[in-house]
């Protein structure tokens, strides 16, 4: 089933689960799309089954908090960052709820985390305006980066290159073998004093990267020439809440929730909003992905709601 403007309308709430008693904070498919992993500011980690459509396990955190939780390549394991305590960055094994190895070096909260698509490779990004880089095989930090501002960062699809978003006004593009050299590319920004950035993604194809705001609107970039294709607005946003935004795994459209749990969609091409789906959420849509595999996607507020269309289920 392809993607189309009339698909993307016809998404309806399929499920509702309601495992958490604070927000939401971070979740993430697994590759093969089948399971979802969601941490919460209630210190749980839930793992649900998208195939079944359940909850399959709840792990907690109480001691550090659990914040940007995201998949590794190897079966059962995640790596997250903490919101208590320190600011160290845990690999865990789901399997038997072990800590497998600390990541510590970061001295204020980590507010970007990106695991390579294709290595045992992160990368970190904090409010100590640093950007560093990871391998899971080993506690010590690969690479550091000082940066004038707080950082937001992520991987292109192909792991060769990854771009930093800086002081909300500039991305770099770095090359992975070669750092250390600074960036290759650089892509200054109009300032929004009205707003910060708070994410940055890149698309599937690796020809766009999407910036969102805690403000009202989310900015769609060439990922080659760093020219603004589209600035995306229209959602209320008024008390600068972090709403993350994606792409569909097609490249072709871009979402994201708002404070009043409707989810906005636009055409990535044409710049045209295609649909305003009712989430049937109870507060700001604070997480937004779609599953890579299947024809799902999942939103959440403190509940987490799935979606499919209707000419589907």
């Amino acid at each position: 089933m392809k993607l189309t403007d009339n698909v993307l309308r016809s998404f309806r709430v399929a499920k509702v689960f309601r495992e958490n008693s604070d927000k939401i904070n971070c979740f993430d498919f697994s590759p093969n799309g089948e399971t979802v992993i969601s941490s919460s500011d209630d210190d749980s980690i839930v793992l649900y089954d998208c195939q079944e459509g359940k909850p399959k396990r709840t792990l907690y955190s109480k001691k550090y908090g659990v914040d940007l939780i995201r998949y590794t390549h190897a079966a059962n394991t995640v790596v997250y960052s903490s919101n208590k305590i320190d600011d160290t960055i845990r690999y865990l094994s789901l399997h038997d709820n072990k800590y497998i190895r600390y990541f510590p070096g970061h001295t204020k909260r980590v507010v970007a985390l990106s695991m390579s698509p294709v290595d045992d490779t992160f990368i970190s990004g904090s409010l100590d305006k640093t950007i560093r880089l990871w391998d899971l095989r080993s506690p010590n930090c690969q690479g550091l980066m000082h940066l004038q501002g707080k950082p937001v960062c992520s991987f292109d699809p192909e792991g060769l290159i990854f771009a930093a978003g800086v002081n909300s006004e500039m991305v770099k593009l770095y090359d992975l073998r070669s750092f250390d050299k600074g960036p290759f590319a650089t892509f200054k920004m109009q300032y929004d004093r009205t707003c910060e950035w708070t994410g940055l993604k890149f698309s599937n194809d690796g020809k766009l990267i999407l910036i969102s705001t805690n403000g009202g609107f989310i900015r769609l970039i060439d990922a080659f020439k760093g020219a603004v294709l589209h600035t995306f607005g229209g959602y209320n946003n008024s008390k600068a809440v972090t709403l993350e935004a994606s792409f569909t795994p097609d490249s072709q459209f871009i979402m994201i929730g708002s404070e009043d749990g409707k989810i906005h969609v636009w055409n990535g091409e044409s710049g045209m909003k295609v649909a305003v789906l009712d989430g049937k959420h109870t507060g700001p849509i604070t997480c937004l992905q779609f599953n890579p595999k299947f024809m799902t996607f999942a939103s959440a507020c403190s509940n987490m709601v799935r979606k499919w269309p209707l000419s589907s289920s």
